[in-house]
């Protein structure tokens, strides 16, 4: 597996697919053509047919206009043949001919993959890549998760998840602060000021489900925005995570240090799901994204609650079980409907998958590597309408 700087990316929203990898896959294209004036970009599959609502045209603009013109073809019934979706960017010279064509694929929470530049792809660091793999070493040597993390990855990566935890801190803040509608042509309005206003009012249960909806519908309506988010994994699943974290510290009074902590345990958790199947909305629906970040978010809640290993593992199994076959249908092509709504109700399903797990001894039949394999081979079977291209389910239903 790759290092969990893979999973946590800083960046604008609305997508890591659609709108941050594009950009990465533009700047990396433009940092081997630094004499090209002229740009012909060409987006295929789920990249072209939901692009436009996922500002993929201004993510391309920004990043190669610099130079010269950008013309960008659409081809939303063409998938190329690695990833649904695939882009090819090309100079143009001044006959007008196509010069140097490099096919680029989003695979996920910003990640590219490119065809021209193999040498280019972050090294594998990881040598143990399952959850049981990762439970087994563990229990042999009585060490957390966040344990083996810290003896991989080089000193800099405590740093680094401070960043990411300040930065998820930062969009709920601004979030919570903000009202009014979401850009789009949905006019959907904001609702984490609401909810956090009325959950104040309420007393226990109700208080704190309110409050981790609040702080979830803030974080992802900050992404559905454009503002600046972290990935866990992906921009559309950004809000579950630090939702329930900022709510568990405001809580529990948890140091920064044991949340950072938490997040590399949660990473863990993604980096297997990225490694073994995939947390592509376009290539295994939404149970990829919004299931995925349940998985980490039950994880990490377990292990601040004082989980076993076992007990983390079980609570993240839970966390992306209950959300197989999940279709991504986002309307208009916009991480609006119902993917904001999805963030909040899935952190209220992983702090319920942790206080579950917390009641058993962290035993039971279905483990979380299974559950990868089979959501893997449910988003093979997902009719490409239900992977992010926008044609079928709720985007079909209210278009």
């Amino acid at each position: 597996m790759k290092s969990i700087r893979e999973i946590y990316r800083i960046g604008k929203g609305p997508s890591s697919s659609h709108t941050m990898g594009p950009h990465k896959a533009a700047r990396t294209y433009l940092s081997h053509h630094p004499q090209a004036h002229r740009f012909l970009v060409t987006l295929y599959g789920s990249l072209a047919a939901t692009g436009k609502g996922h500002l993929t045209d201004v993510a391309v603009n920004e990043a190669l206009s610099q130079l010269g013109p950008v013309q960008i073809d659409w081809q939303p019934k063409i998938f190329l043949p690695e990833h649904p979706n695939g882009m090819k960017i090309a100079s143009i010279d001044d006959n007008g001919e196509k010069q140097d064509e490099w096919t680029f694929y989003s695979i996920g929470g910003g990640a590219i993959r490119c065809e021209q530049l193999p040498q280019d792809e972050t090294p594998d660091i990881y040598p143990l890549n399952t959850m049981g793999e990762l439970l087994e070493w563990c229990n042999k040597y009585g060490k957390a998760y966040w344990e083996y993390v810290s003896e991989i990855e080089d000193e800099g990566i405590w740093d680094y998840l401070a960043e990411v935890w300040k930065v998820m801190c930062e969009a709920i803040e601004r979030g919570l602060d903000k009202e009014g509608v979401l850009p789009g042509p949905i006019h959907l309005r904001r609702k984490a000021a609401q909810y956090f206003i009325r959950a104040e009012g309420y007393k226990d249960v109700l208080r704190t489900r309110g409050m981790i909806f609040a702080y979830t519908l803030a974080v992802s309506e900050e992404n559905a925005a454009g503002g600046t988010i972290v990935t866990a994994p992906t921009c559309g699943s950004c809000g579950v995570l630090p939702g329930v974290l900022y709510h568990l510290k405001k809580v529990y009074g948890f140091s920064d240090k044991r949340i950072i902590r938490s997040l590399a345990t949660a990473a863990l958790i993604g980096n297997v799901v990225k490694q073994n199947a995939s947390i592509s909305g376009a290539e295994v629906g939404c149970q990829g994204e919004v299931g995925v970040a349940c998985a980490m978010t039950a994880g990490a809640a377990n292990q601040l609650m004082g989980g076993s290993p076992s007990q983390i593992e079980y609570a993240a199994e839970m966390g992306l079980e209950h959300h197989l076959g999940m279709t991504c249908d986002p309307v208009c092509g916009l991480v609006q409907i119902p993917c904001i709504e999805r963030n909040a109700y899935a952190a209220a399903r992983a702090l319920d998958a942790n206080i579950y797990a917390l009641y058993t001894d962290g035993l039971h039949r279905v483990s979380f590597d299974q559950v990868v394999r089979v959501m893997k081979q449910t988003g093979k079977d997902l009719p490409s309408l239900y992977k992010e291209t926008g044609e079928g389910g709720l985007a079909k239903e209210l278009d």
